[in-house]
């Protein structure tokens, strides 16, 4: 199969495979930079990060690479509904995750509701950077944003979960549109609709996007090895993108638990949930997503995560997995650890091997 397509020419790599741009502490510029100089694009999730935290990031992501790659953040990042939200539903909340904080032996925390959002100050940080690519999820920057983008040269991709989504970010005129299917490990980043009414398989969100807009497709979710990338291309992507096949390499911060984790039987079960954060996203079962089901109200994002935090952190002290957040997509079945670019050669000769 060829390896050269619109996006490998629209963002300056050899092969049109990208690392998924893992938030939540995930991505390394060891990771990133390993992807990049294999002739892929490496992705780094800064949706967490303050603008400084950004900065010192990239500093370090170009002491490793010359090749282009990509910063990522949240267009939407903090709920609407978290103003003035009723302080008797936080407490009923609380109440409602009590038995697990028991279990642990660590008190409820107190949370702040008061939680600004930090991406407009990310994205100066960002074009102070100038990565070579700004993706974004959970919404569409404003025009300003993407119009002063396309003046720095930095290439814009947003994502889309389903055909409505991918005509709007046609319509705001970015660079490239990820489809990215209900597959996909992590945070489901519907905006249009609800998460959970936006559920669409990769490949068939990959064929809808192809027959309705002309914008370069990379497909996502679901995607682990050679032989899905080129299944993607085959049905008229322009590149695959791969999350939780790169979490087992040795360069990802992913904890020896979480490899752990991925590389079990437990990998098989994993479900959408919101029980963790506040917005959906995919994990290996625990306990507490099969007690707390996805109808239940739960704390907007990000309190809810905040709130969860504490209770993260004590269940991984204690080796608690039926307490821990294990983000995975769905096909993580078969998934090989090692070095990220050994990976990368492996995933170029299985697509591309003449």
């Amino acid at each position: 199969m060829e390896n050269q397509t619109r996006i490998t020419k629209l963002l300056g790599i050899r092969y049109p495979i990208l690392q998924g741009p893992m938030g939540g502490g995930f991505s390394t510029s060891e990771l990133l930079a390993a992807v990049s100089n294999a002739g892929g694009l490496g992705s780094y999730g800064a949706y967490t990060l303050t603008p400084e935290q950004i900065l010192t990031a990239d500093k370090d992501i170009k002491s490793r690479t010359n090749q282009p790659y990509n910063i990522n953040l949240w267009v939407s990042d903090v709920d609407e509904s978290l103003k003035d939200y009723p302080a008797e539903k936080l407490e009923k909340v609380k109440q409602l995750y009590k038995p697990f904080f028991d279990t642990l032996g660590i008190p409820l925390p107190e949370v702040d509701q008061n939680i600004p959002s930090k991406f407009e100050r990310q994205v100066e940080a960002v074009f102070e950077a100038r990565p070579a690519v700004f993706s974004f999820i959970f919404g569409i920057p404003s025009r300003k944003i993407l119009d002063e983008a396309r003046r720095l040269d930095i290439k814009t991709v947003g994502a889309a979960t389903t055909l409505d989504e991918g005509l709007a970010l046609e319509e705001a005129g970015v660079d490239a549109i990820v489809a990215s299917g209900f597959e996909a490990g992590g945070h489901r980043p519907s905006f249009l609709k609800p998460a959970n009414q936006s559920l669409t398989g990769t490949f068939t969100l990959v064929q809808q996007l192809k027959a309705k807009i002309k914008t370069p497709i990379i497909a996502a979710g679901g995607i682990r090895d050679g032989l899905g990338i080129k299944a993607a291309l085959t049905l008229g992507a322009d590149a695959a993108q791969l999350g939780t096949a790169f979490l087992v390499t040795e360069e990802s911060s992913a904890t020896p638990k979480h490899r752990e984790m991925l590389l079990s039987d437990e990998a098989r079960y994993t479900v959408l949930s919101k029980s963790l954060t506040g917005r959906m996203g995919r994990m290996i079962r625990n306990r507490i997503s099969e007690e707390v089901s996805y109808e239940t109200e739960v704390l907007p994002f990000p309190l809810q995560s905040r709130f969860m935090g504490p209770l993260r952190e004590a269940a991984q002290a204690q080796g608690r997995t039926d307490l821990s957040i294990f983000w995975s997509g769905q096909n993580a079945v078969g998934l090989k650890p090692g070095k990220a670019t050994d990976f990368m050669q492996s995933l170029i000769n299985e697509a591309f091997a003449k």
